[in-house]
């Protein structure tokens, strides 16, 4: 059974840090593409960063220079750094995993709120 468990979300105020983990099992970590989402109240989904097995990353231009996603292979976790945050970073917050040999996971989420 695939589990991607999140953790790290909280209330920040504007200007803050803060660091998401996100857990996986049931996967083969190191063959997976893992990435960051996020969905505020109301709006769509939309892709916050990923990071490819060779450890290749790619931001979304609202976060480019402040947020950083790795991965430790070892502890088949994958994480995201935020500084910087702005009240528009409010949102709900997913881990996502994807290979072609075990197609795409989701993580339950966890909740990001920045106040100004």
């Amino acid at each position: 059974q695939v589990q991607l468990v999140e953790s790290g979300g909280g209330l920040v105020q504007a200007g803050g840090s803060l660091r998401l983990s996100c857990a996986a099992s049931g996967i083969i970590f190191s063959i997976n593409a893992m990435a960051w989402y996020r969905q505020a109240p109301g709006k769509q989904r939309e892709l916050v960063a990923t990071i490819a097995s060779t450890h290749s990353t790619n931001y979304a231009d609202s976060v480019k220079g402040r947020f950083t996603i790795s991965r430790d292979n070892a502890k088949r976790t994958v994480y995201l750094q935020m500084n910087s945050l702005k009240p528009e970073d409010t949102a709900v917050y997913f881990c996502a995993a994807e290979s072609s040999l075990q197609g795409r996971h989701w993580g339950q989420g966890t909740q990001v709120t920045v106040s100004s």
